[in-house]
């Protein structure tokens, strides 16, 4: 049921880098203990059998999206393919933001995308936190080496004297006094003896730099602010700047893999790096930074600010709502995690920003789910058709594959009754040019069973039908000589109105109806799409056992799962998934 062939598997110049650096030998000589640390540490390591090491950085003030997914399978499918290893690293060096809920929502979601922080006997789950000790011990070393300064200057001072694209910032009145009076002061700062936005730690560098982020960048700032794993040992916290490259030089990362919003700030990562190394800080060889593009999605926002508000405003169940783009949100309607691997795969990596089409992402889950998928029959908006010429009271057996591309998938068998629920859509008393389904007068097969004329319909007293009335040809049920008896265009799916199972069936949609939903200065609020959600009560095939997670393929309709919240064996609750063909071709 899939609408295109898979492409090839797409580039990736970070393959190139990895080859280049392994065949010059550039960390052939790197040395690990086993553990993160300095230079001090590091020196007492034996070789570092990890060919490279990769890490995978989010910070835990939300939950991972799509994004995200893009980045993990990345930096973990790099580490597997050339024999190294890669860290899931917590960057929780924002403690007003960060929560515990959010580390676990973040461990649960990389293990289920199949990805694994262990390399031989190593745990390579760390936190930026572990480091705030060395971190502490470095800036005290920038300082004594008279490359970073307490500044007082004021948040609001700072930033005015920054300068501008086109114009040099201007030296703060700070910015020579003497390193013991900065050592001092960093010391009162980090004893809790100053309140927040009184003083910050700033590198030494150059406040004329044509790149903005070499102007003087701030390393501390006071925050009176308990974290959620060092409680209030610390009032002073790093600046993400000052703190991604400590810790992937603490950790021997060889590739720091990140996107391209921090290609300007490369010049300050290696800055860092090599004026520690020069202290005798760190150990060589030192990381380096490498950027991609990273990945935007259409109909989608992954800015975790606007995705918590619609979880606060309401507008959304909670972070796994199915509409949501999050991989708990994905996961829940039915996306499995080769399906995801499978479209990071299809995207490659590259250095040119560009927006990719959502509809690659539901081809993805349609390629992955159509060999595997057990098939069944759902009827979505039922209306009865009653057989009457079908004995009262009779059943016979009917029988279909449980997955046509799959022989070892077997056959499944459900009942025939003489009243069945078909979808209202499948009968028209005056139908359209080009409609082969049921109308008065006309001959369909029921699929896996009889062929059937449609003798009339039943109204109420407002004109809607409520039931359609047909009457069987005998000789013509599917697998049978005279199956082929009659020729019919028209082929409709049913269920048995007496053995049906009854179910809650969730129809999910795209979240937004514009492509664009947050560009520019737009309110995403009003792009959301009013029927991203339709709840119907729906009849199942006989048979169908609503587990949790369980995924079929309902012929003619998509792809659905058993929710894995509110579904129960007694009371099935289905998502759908996805539809067998991209619905929203025909609306853009």
């Amino acid at each position: 049921m899939t609408s295109s062939s898979p492409p090839a598997p797409a580039s990736n110049f970070l393959r190139t880098i990895i080859d280049n650096d392994l065949t010059q030998g550039r960390y052939a000589d790197k040395r690990w203990a086993g553990r993160p640390g300095p230079a001090a540490v590091q020196a007492q390591g034996e070789p570092d059998t990890a060919r490279i090491r990769t890490r995978f950085p989010p910070e835990p003030n939300g939950y991972l999206h799509i994004g995200h997914a893009k980045s993990i399978c990345l930096n973990f499918g790099l580490a597997r393919d050339y024999g190294g290893a890669c860290h899931l690293r917590f960057d929780d060096t924002n403690p007003e933001k960060e929560e515990d809920e959010y580390v676990h929502a973040i461990i649960d979601m990389v293990k289920w995308l199949g990805f694994d922080w262990h390399y031989a006997n190593e745990n390579n789950c760390y936190f930026a936190s572990d480091y705030f000790g060395f971190m502490y011990q470095f800036a005290e070393a920038l300082i004594s080496a008279g490359l970073a300064y307490v500044d007082e200057q004021t948040a609001d001072e700072i930033r005015a004297t920054r300068g501008t694209l086109t114009e040099k910032g201007s030296n703060s009145p700070w910015r020579d006094r003497p390193a013991d009076e900065s050592l001092r002061l960093l010391r009162e700062m980090r004893d809790g003896q100053h309140p927040d936005g009184s003083m910050a730690l700033r590198a030494k560098i150059d406040m004329s730099s044509p790149n903005m982020n070499m102007r003087d960048p701030v390393l501390y700032r006071i925050r009176h602010v308990p974290h959620h794993r060092t409680g209030s040992a610390w009032c002073i916290y790093p600046m993400y700047s000052w703190a991604h490259p400590v810790e992937d030089a603490l950790e021997g990362i060889t590739h720091s893999i990140c996107t391209l919003e921090f290609e300007d700030q490369r010049p300050f990562y290696d800055w860092i790096l090599n004026h520690l190394a020069d202290l005798g800080q760190l150990a060589h060889p030192l990381p380096r930074q490498h950027e991609f593009a990273r990945l935007n999605l259409t109909y989608v926002i992954t800015s975790k600010r606007k995705l918590l508000q619609l979880v606060r405003e309401g507008r959304v169940s909670g972070w796994d709502d199915p509409r949501m783009p999050t991989l708990a949100g994905l996961r829940r309607r039915g996306y499995t995690p080769s399906s995801i691997r499978l479209f990071c795969e299809r995207l490659g990596v590259s250095k040119s920003d560009s927006r990719i089409d959502y509809s690659l992402l539901e081809q993805a889950l349609r390629d992955d789910l159509d060999p595997i998928a057990p098939r069944a029959v759902a009827v979505l908006d039922p209306i009865k058709l009653v057989l009457t010429n079908y004995p009262e009271g009779q059943t016979e057996l009917c029988h279909a594959p449980g997955n046509p591309h799959d022989p070892q998938a077997g056959t499944r068998e459900f009942p025939l009754s003489r009243e069945l629920w078909i979808e209202r859509d499948d009968f028209r008393e005056e139908p359209p040019k080009k409609y082969f389904r049921l109308f008065p007068g006309n001959t369909v097969r029921l699929k896996y069973g009889y062929i059937v004329r449609c003798t009339g319909c039943i109204k109420d007293e407002h004109g809607n039908v409520t039931e359609v009335h047909a009457e069987y040809l005998p000789d013509t049920k599917s697998g049978t000589p005279g199956a082929d008896s009659v020729k019919v265009k028209g082929n409709i799916t049913w269920v048995s109105a007496a053995h049906a199972v009854s179910a809650e069936v969730r129809l999910y949609d795209r979240l937004f109806m514009d492509p664009h939903p947050d560009a520019g200065d737009r309110d995403f609020l009003q792009a959301l799409n009013p029927d991203s959600c339709r709840v119907q009560q729906a009849w199942l095939e006989p048979g169908v056992q609503a587990v949790p997670g369980t995924v079929w393929q309902f012929e003619r309709l998509g792809y659905f799962v058993a929710d894995r919240e509110d579904s129960t064996p007694e009371q099935p609750v289905i998502n759908r998934a996805v539809t067998l063909r991209d619905s929203w071709a025909q609306k853009s």
